[in-house]
């Protein structure tokens, strides 16, 4: 008796606040709000973040699902306005029934002399765009948004496959109400999942509902010759679970921490996977939707847009042969095709795991999407002998799928496999990539090898070898404090494909203005080599001259010996974090300095030497001093074996950078004689 009353009392209440929410109806303290309460360092907030997930049967076509959304943001900031754009993304195939959106309506709030003002969503503030083949986006664009402006929509969603989209519970700006409820009808059955670190307890309960059946029968009446129509209604009940979720003050979770890799894999909420249906009562059948990453992978082998397309070789077979007919060995072949593939297709910036125009049409134009030019790539390695398969992969950006489904992919990447256990991981997307050098976006985790015949099997795409930098320094110092220098920095692996892609479509004249601006110095001489070399390092080199990096006080000198090259501030700055730090790939940036002292000066104290490490061997730091005569020379590594570090050594990690921090910042003094 005493749990029934505890759950009448909570329905009651959310019934009463879903009854004070109204939408289009705002407060004057809403308006007058300039900073949210709890952070100050929002720039905006939900003050609403409501949504309903029911179902809906039709005769005509079944249950379908629907969802009612309500959002109401205040804009603290100028960098609050990003929020006056909402994109809501639905499916909208080519071919086949399309999600729906409608009573799409929306208002922005001002306060204007001390009056509340409104301005109501125009059909000319919402654009249609279509993403790609399979989905479409409304864009809606709130009109006179600007710092202290409430912004107030609502919109439904209907969808005739039965999903239930994810409950997201967390987001970059604080939410001050949310409620999610979600009911669904005895025949379906769902798993769910939470994800990331912040959950809700919701709370259950059941509703008694019904289905009306109409049907009509015609019948030849016995007296007559007539046809007589008799038409016949009939319910039938059946009872939906509901969930509730329901909290107030929920922090945000701010995508501007260091190193987060994609931030929706740690923000809370729950997550529903259709796990079977159960329609015997209504006179049809049993199913089970549940499924595993294997069968995933062999319906996408076996569609027509993944599996037939790698098949396919007549349109590139004299292309190929003649490329490789001079080869000696498979890693020249490997290169050779990745080349010709990289200049050949262009790609068109679109993701998929299925082809669009299909792998003949993008070869012949020149251009495709990620599938169709690795697909292509694999193809062709496979012509040339080699143990090629595509893999199956999610960009940073797609996430961490927690149940098996085919969103869970969104991208297509090639591998070779070699003997002794060892491959080789391919993107010919990016024309400034190198062999087992993937792009940023795909370096996700794992990613899911496709065998022939459709078979699967997982792979790791973290990178094996490291990112390095390698930091040569000479500096002179004369009397003055003037310093005259040599730096030479050379990039291997990730390093150096990042900086070809940041660099190598800028002007040398303008890159040696912004290396001057950044490090405080004046050029003399620049150099780079092999930026169009890929398979070499990147070397750059610079003679230049400074005079803002000695302090001299007292007849002495200061002087932080790694000058522009030191780590000056600490990334890690929040108190507590409970996700993950994402370096993307193992990394080592190495510093070789080597100062001569001027005349008439002798070094009174330097840095002393350091080493530390962090624990399960996922880094250290080193850093040595060496005074020989009128010569100091430092050396000093930093080195990350782990792309991925566990919130649990988050504090240790702190720890760590707050004193490499201090011992790359030290300072020599020089004294004068």
């Amino acid at each position: 008796m005493k749990k029934a009353l505890l759950l009448f009392t909570l329905i009651f209440i959310y019934n009463l606040n879903a009854q004070e929410i109204k939408f289009g109806k705002i407060s004057k303290e809403e308006l007058e709000e300039s900073i949210h309460p709890l952070d100050s360092t929002a720039d905006a907030a939900y003050l609403i973040k409501d949504r309903r997930t029911y179902f809906e049967f039709d005769q005509n076509n079944g249950f379908q699902v629907i969802t009612d959304y309500h959002e109401r943001i205040k804009i603290y900031t100028k960098e609050g306005l990003d929020y006056a754009t909402k994109k809501i993304i639905y499916y909208k195939p080519e071919i086949g029934e399309a999600e729906k959106i409608t009573y799409l309506k929306a208002y922005t709030f001002n306060l204007e002399n001390g009056k509340t003002t409104e301005q109501k969503l125009s059909k000319k503030d919402i654009f249609e765009e279509q993403l790609n083949k399979y989905r479409s986006q409304k864009k809606v664009t709130f009109p006179n948004v600007k710092e202290g402006s409430v912004i107030d929509i609502r919109y439904t969603l209907t969808s005739p496959y039965w999903d239930i989209k994810t409950i997201n519970f967390q987001y970059g700006i604080p939410v001050k109400q949310l409620s999610a409820q979600v009911e669904i009808p005895e025949y379906f059955s769902f798993n769910q999942r939470l994800k990331g670190y912040y959950h809700i307890t919701p709370t259950n309960t059941k509703k008694h509902k019904n289905i009306t059946l109409n049907s009509k029968s015609r019948s030849k009446d016995p007296g007559f010759s007539s046809v007589v129509t008799s038409f016949n209604s009939s319910k039938i009940e059946y009872t939906s679970n509901i969930s509730i979720f329901s909290q107030s003050n929920i922090p945000s979770l701010k995508d501007n921490e260091p190193y987060s890799g994609n931030i929706d894999n740690y923000r809370g909420g729950i997550v529903f996977e259709l796990a079977g249906t159960n329609f015997i009562k209504i006179g049809g059948g049993v199913k089970n939707y549940s499924t595993s990453w294997e069968n995933v992978c062999k319906t996408i082998y076996n569609s027509s847009e993944f599996g037939n397309e790698l098949e396919k070789t007549n349109y590139f077979k004299d292309d190929i042969t003649n490329l490789i007919k001079t080869t000696k060995n498979d890693v020249d072949k490997i290169a050779l095709i990745f080349q010709f593939v990289k200049s050949k297709v262009k790609w068109n910036e679109y993701y998929g795991k299925f082809t669009e125009k299909g792998v003949k049409k993008a070869y012949k134009e020149g251009t495709g999407n990620v599938t169709e030019i690795n697909l292509m790539l694999t193809s062709m390695l496979r012509y040339a002998g080699l143990d090629a398969n595509p893999v199956l992969t999610s960009t940073k950006d797609n996430g961490i799928s927690l149940f098996p489904t085919r969103e869970g992919f969104n991208y297509v990447i090639s591998k070779v496999n070699l003997p002794n256990n060892k491959y080789i991981l391919l993107d010919a997307t990016e024309t400034l990539s190198t062999i087992n050098t993937l792009p940023f976006r795909t370096l996700n985790w794992y990613g899911t090898e496709i065998l022939k015949k459709g078979n699967s099997k997982r792979v790791s795409l973290i990178p094996s070898t490291l990112a390095e930098e390698n930091n040569i320094l000479h500096i002179k110092i004369d009397e003055s404090g003037e310093i005259n220098g040599m730096f030479r920095k050379s990039l291997k692996g990730h390093s150096a494909m990042f900086y070809r892609q940041k660099n190598n479509l800028k002007k040398e004249e303008d890159l040696i203005n912004l290396i001057e601006s950044q490090h405080n110095i004046e050029i003399e001489d620049f150099k780079i080599l092999n930026k169009e070399s890929l398979s070499k390092p990147i070397i750059q080199s610079i003679k230049f001259s400074g005079e803002d990096f000695i302090e001299e006080i007292n007849n002495k000198m200061y002087l932080s010996p790694l000058l522009f090259l030191a780590t000056k501030e600490n990334p890690f700055k929040s108190e507590e974090r409970n996700f993950p730090i994402d370096f993307g790939m193992p990394w080592q940036d190495q510093f070789s300095v080597s100062i001569t002292i001027p005349n008439g000066y002798s070094v009174d104290s330097c840095p002393k030497e350091l080493a530390i490490g962090l624990p399960e061997n996922i880094g250290f730091f080193k850093y040595k001093t060496l005074v020989q005569e009128n010569k100091i020379k430092i050396s000093s590594v930093v080195q990350f074996n782990s792309s991925f570090i566990a919130p649990q050594h988050y504090e240790t990690l702190k720890g760590f950078y707050k004193k490499l921090v201090e011992k790359q910042t030290e300072k020599i003094i020089l004294v004068k004689i």
